[in-house]
């Protein structure tokens, strides 16, 4: 064996690859794609007698031809990489359907050994296999092997090493180097074809530059196969006659057989496989239903499989994104100490705004953290996932809603993606999207990526609260309920639209859906592909995230306030400095607070200290920080906690007049920055167009924000639609009048306490005066704003393009910069259309927004079952 042996490993879809792949690499493996491609490519290393093996993981696939992108990425890396071995995993309990795939690499020259996996299913089925007999009929080594136990490792291990260093097979491995023949042991008796392909061969005799075997080009030519024909016009300098000839031949036996020739070379192929298996395999218990088929009887159910199935979704929905949320009570922690930690490196905060360094920082700290606190949500979906993989239900919910689905352009394994997305209200797009990577078929998986983000995430569900809250308060119930159905009967009409139009010249796979028997799943195979999955994710997020950051930072915070505004912003920090001064300057603690620097320092201490006590309960643990903070610094403890101590009470109160003006003055100020950024004057500058959907400026700018995270919509909206000055110093004299003795966590309470929660329950921007006060403040300040108004938004939203970081999980499941900025094209250009038609058209009508929502519904119910009558887009086979 050389000093490093490349081997892949194949297999089709449920023979248990990955379990062989585990069983034979470990630990020592790791995740990442096939390049330009979306497919999962997994690469292990193990040793054997003191040589080194890696072992490439290939998609798994049916067969070898190019309907579908896993077949297509196998064929490729078997042709172009050469592997000297290929391990091809075969089901021992259904030998017959899984030597069609053994076949076909036979017929490419590879080098074969066989993992005949899951002996332990066929035992128990009453299947007796002869492994010498069926070695004899390949001319391979066929080692038993079941790979969830770890049984016939060392034996796989062996076969490799003797198949791989083998003299004869050595010789074939120097074969199959680019211009030589290949010379395969195996081949299948193709009959009526015969004459077709020995003359196909004739004209591929001579033609050095080939590299691949004569027969497996023509047999594939006469299949018309599309990959192929690639093939040879890239390695044949005059390909046309030889294409031509494979073309006439093609018509010539569809004539005289009056069938195609690839549904002929298919039925050679199984009818050779049925002859294998029934010379090697004997089952007396054959025709009697095993546990498998019991099972199905209930879990496939034509009715009793629905409920089954949507337990199965509910469970793992409840898992991921119930669950999941609350573990990110845990992991959130953890991210924001490492926040803190940063900005206690950068440079103080300043009074009335920070220094442009701090904010940049922070902003992709908190753009990271966003994107990695997703991750014990997806630990456990990936985790879900493997364990339903594991037990072998994934193919029967696929078959189960496939036939629906496929109606409108998508796949039975699209019902994941979905169900996570937020089917009803209380999903999350990220992980919604990254599901979708299960869908075998192209232009299935890409429909579902593109209409994924129009479910109902969980960061949208603020903005649908409050305009409920505001414009429907006698419809609640039917509003919420029109806004959670509406959004999964417009993503269906939309992936019909989509497969009608701009994905209709993507392939599409024949459906084929084999229901392997079930298992009881592994810990080991659970976890390490939960692990691997989610770490791939964090890799690839992670490397633009910062890029895209930056672009909405400066996009949101330039060109800033002007310099005249600077200097009157400067002017009552100065005065509210001051007045802070002269009060301290009567008490012995003026010294320790006498300069701008000390006060900023204070402000400082202050944070840190509410941090430290931050979850505390302990008396113990709260004395010891408080003896920190004391150590640390003894004047600044006893402002902030002055007990009866009458000169830091009156300091006390002084600062608390001096934080609510503060707080004013950063308020006013990031009103200001965003009015006058960039993406305040694209508010200002599309409203004359979206007017028409019923948007002002306001909630133009509002919507610009939600391009990072859709929870900023409230967020902006609280900050446009700021309380009266009055109302403002009313919040900073009650703050002044606050009592003492509340210690710490109550020192400081004011507007900043009162903030919008996000989906994970974490505090977002602050929002001053609170989520019920911003309810008041837009109803009294947007008077001419309408229950259509609040309709036409919601609609928007629901449509709208998906936030930074699912964006990013779209391009990366897409595996193109294309898709991601077509998804932000084509979605923000439907929910415009949308939203103008539901405004203009029911004020034209003169429809109330009840009206116009209960005429919406019906249109969409309907334009959902015309679509669903169109017939669907045909595959490629």
């Amino acid at each position: 064996m050389a000093d490093q042996l490349l081997v892949a490993l194949a297999g089709q879809p449920n023979s248990g690859k990955s379990t062989v792949f585990n069983m034979l690499t470990g630990a020592r493996q790791h995740v990442a794609n096939y390049p330009g491609v979306t497919v999962e490519k997994k690469v292990g290393r193990f040793s054997f007698n003191g040589s080194a093996v890696e072992m490439v993981d290939l998609p798994g696939t049916y067969s070898l031809t190019s309907y579908s992108l896993e077949e297509r990425v196998a064929r490729d890396f078997v042709i172009r990489d050469r592997p000297a071995v290929i391990v091809n995993v075969v089901d021992a309990s259904n030998i017959q359907r899984h030597l069609f795939l053994t076949f076909q690499l036979l017929e490419m020259g590879a080098a074969v050994v066989i993992s005949l996996n899951m002996m332990d299913v066929a035992r128990g089925r009453g299947q007796e296999i002869d492994v010498e007999r069926l070695e004899r009929l390949l001319g391979v080594p066929v080692v038993p092997t079941v790979g969830r136990k770890g049984l016939g490792a060392d034996e796989l291990r062996r076969a490799l090493a003797r198949h791989g260093g083998a003299p004869d097979t050595a010789d074939r491995a120097a074969d199959a180097q680019p211009g030589a023949p290949f010379r395969p042991d195996f081949r299948v008796d193709y009959g009526d074809l015969e004459p077709a392909i020995a003359r196909l061969e004739a004209m591929l005799d001579g033609e050095s530059s080939l590299g691949l075997p004569a027969r497996w080009l023509a047999v594939k030519l006469l299949e018309g196969d599309e990959g192929a024909r690639r093939l040879a016009m890239e390695r044949m300098e005059n390909a046309s006659a030889l294409l031509e000839a494979a073309a006439g031949l093609r018509r010539d036996f569809r004539r005289e057989a009056a069938r195609s020739a690839d549904s002929y070379i298919e039925e050679r192929r199984y009818a050779q496989a049925s002859a294998i298996a029934g010379e090697c395999v004997h089952a007396p218990r054959a025709g009697q239903a095993t546990l498998s088929d019991k099972v199905d009887r209930i879990v496939c159910h034509r009715v009793l499989g629905y409920p089954i199935l949507f337990g199965v979704l509910y469970l793992m929905y409840y898992l991921s994104i119930e669950l999941g949320y609350e573990l990110t009570n845990y992991s959130w922690p953890v991210l924001a100490k490492f926040r803190e930690i940063v900005a206690n490196i950068l440079p103080m905060e300043g009074f009335a705004s920070d220094p442009m360094l701090r904010a940049l920082v922070l902003w992709l700290v908190d753009s990271v953290n966003a994107l990695l606190n997703y991750i014990p949500i997806f630990l456990l979906l990936f985790s879900y996932i493997a364990f339903l993989e594991d037990l072998g239900y994934m193919p029967r919910m696929a078959f189960l809603l496939d036939a629906f689905f496929r109606r409108f352009g998508l796949h039975g394994q699209s019902t994941l993606p979905l169900v996570l997305g937020g089917v009803y209200v209380g999903g999350c797009a990220v992980p919604g999207v990254m599901a979708s990577r299960a869908v075998s078929d192209e232009r299935a998986r890409l429909a579902t990526i593109l209409v994924v983000p129009m479910m109902n995430c969980l960061a949208k569900v603020p903005l649908y609260v409050l305009l409920i809250g505001v414009y429907f308060t006698a419809y609640k119930a039917q509003a919420l309920f029109f806004i959670a159905t509406v959004t999964i009967l417009m993503a269906l009409v939309t992936a019909k639209l989509l497969n009608l139009s701009v994905l209709k010249d993507k392939e599409t796979a024949p459906f084929i859906m084999e229901m392997p028997p079930y298992h009881a799943p592994t810990v080991g195979n659970i976890v390490r592909s939960g692990l691997e999955r989610v770490w791939l994710y964090v890799r690839k997020i992670t490397t633009v995230v910062a890029a895209v950051s930056v672009i909405l930072f400066v996009l949101m915070q330039f060109p800033g306030v002007s310099s005249e505004r600077h200097a009157e912003i400067d002017a009552q920090v100065h005065a509210a400095q001051a007045a802070f001064f002269k009060a301290a300057s009567r008490t012995s603690y003026g010294p320790a607070v006498d300069t701008p620097e000390k006060i900023d320092d204070l402000f400082a201490y202050q944070d840190r200290y509410k941090s430290a006590r931050t979850g505390i309960t302990d008396k113990a643990a709260a004395q010891a920080v408080d003896e920190r903070f004391i150590a640390e610094n003894e004047p600044f403890f006893t402002i902030l906690k002055p007990k009866g101590d009458k000169e830091a009470k009156a300091v006390g109160r002084a600062f608390k007049k001096l934080r609510g003006e503060r707080l004013r003055l950063r308020a006013e100020v990031r009103e200001e920055v965003i009015n006058r950024s960039f993406l305040g004057s694209m508010g200002r500058l599309l409203e004359p167009v979206t007017q028409w959907a019923g948007f002002n400026w306001r909630v133009n700018v509002a919507l610009l924000s939600a391009l990072a995270a859709k929870e900023n919509v409230v967020a902006t909206l609280g900050a446009l639609y700021q309380p009266t000055e009055s109302a403002a110093m009313d919040d900073a004299a009650a703050q002044a009048d606050a009592p003492e003795e509340g210690g710490a966590a109550a020192d400081g309470a004011g507007p900043e306490q009162s903030a919008v929660k996000n989906a994970q329950g974490r505090t977002e921007a602050p929002v001053q005066g609170g989520a019920k006060a911003l309810e008041q403040r837009m109803a009294e300040q947007e008077t001419g704003f309408t229950p259509l108004h609040a309709l036409a938004l919601m609609l928007f939203m629901a449509l709208y393009p998906p936030c930074m970081a699912t964006t990013m999980v779209v391009k990366v499941q897409s595996g193109s910069w294309k898709w991601m900025f077509f998804s932000l094209a084509y979605m923000t250009g439907l929910g415009a259309v949308v939203a103008t038609l539901v405004f203009t058209g029911g004020r034209t009508l003169g429809l109330t927004g009840v009206e116009a929502m209960a005429w919406f519904y019906g249109l969409v119910v309907t334009a959902t079952i015309v679509a669903g009558l169109i017939k669907p887009q045909p595959t490629d086979s």
